[in-house]
């Protein structure tokens, strides 16, 4: 039996399979112009649906809010590294080395923490029926 989620007897961490909603895990893109100084904006979101086999990404990149934080910022370079996300997420092709890996493998690859200018949030975990359409969700309450 699984561990019981949020201490209340009865419910599985593995989903609520009863009521249609699985677990999942997302995490924001943050970008961090200028590392020293710890700022950031929300760039994007990723989400992971082990039971669905789900992983998914939707970027939003304000360019305007970009500049606030950092006048002279890689607006191309944010972008491309961004598109990486994407790609990772997307599988196959576009996602390089990390094409054979399972959804999973590649959720934690990209949530890996790491001091860079595009940067993972910490993870969160959530409960929903439809993890594509958790990712929109999630794109316009914490990003856009």
């Amino acid at each position: 039996m699984a561990a019981p989620l949020g201490g209340r007897e009865g419910r599985e961490v593995s989903g609520y399979r009863g009521s249609g909603r699985d677990v999942f895990e997302y995490a924001l893109v943050r970008v961090v112009p200028r590392i020293e100084r710890g700022e950031m904006i929300n760039a994007g979101v990723l989400v992971y649906c082990r039971a669905r086999s789900f992983v998914g990404a939707r970027i939003h990149l304000d360019e305007a809010r970009l500049r606030c934080l950092d006048e002279k910022a890689d607006v191309e370079g944010v972008r491309a590294a961004l598109r990486g996300y994407e790609g990772v997420c997307e599988g196959g092709e576009r996602a390089g080395q990390a094409a054979g890996d399972d959804p999973g493998r590649r959720f934690r690859w990209l949530t890996a923490p790491r001091s860079t200018v595009v940067q993972p949030g910490p993870i969160h975990t959530g409960l929903t029926a439809d993890p594509e359409a958790e990712v929109d969700r999630l794109l316009g309450l914490l990003v856009r």
